[in-house]
């Protein structure tokens, strides 16, 4: 069983930085994508940044954060991090950290807040 803890919101002012961090436990010896998503009050749920484990320039960013996020993973400790820069009042959302496996199984954590306050 894949278990994902995400870590790291909160209450952040506009054009400040951010790091979420994701730490993952269970069989994930063999995954094919892992990042987050987030969902804006309201809204849907939406791509923030994914690492397809393998797969050349296998990294990829919403339209909404390009530029401003970096996405990394560190495979010894099982965690997967988001940097989020020049952080504005759009960015207040609940962030999710997903994993999809290689049998096409999708995981989510619980999710954290991050509330940009102008």
């Amino acid at each position: 069983q894949v278990q994902l803890v995400e870590s790291g919101g909160g209450l952040v002012q506009a054009g400040g930085s951010l790091r979420l961090s994701c730490l993952v436990s269970g069989r994930t010896s063999r995954l094919k994508a892992i990042g987050w998503y987030r969902q804006p009050p309201g809204k849907a749920r939406e791509l923030v940044a994914v690492d397809r484990s393998g797969t050349a320039g296998s990294t990829d960013y919403g339209a909404s954060v390009k530029g401003r996020a970096t996405i990394s993973r560190d495979t010894a400790k099982n965690t997967v991090d988001l940097q989020l820069n020049s952080l504005n009042p759009e960015d207040t959302s609940v962030y999710y950290c997903y994993l999809l496996s290689s049998t096409a199984l999708i995981y989510w954590g619980q999710g954290t807040q991050v509330t940009v306050s102008s």
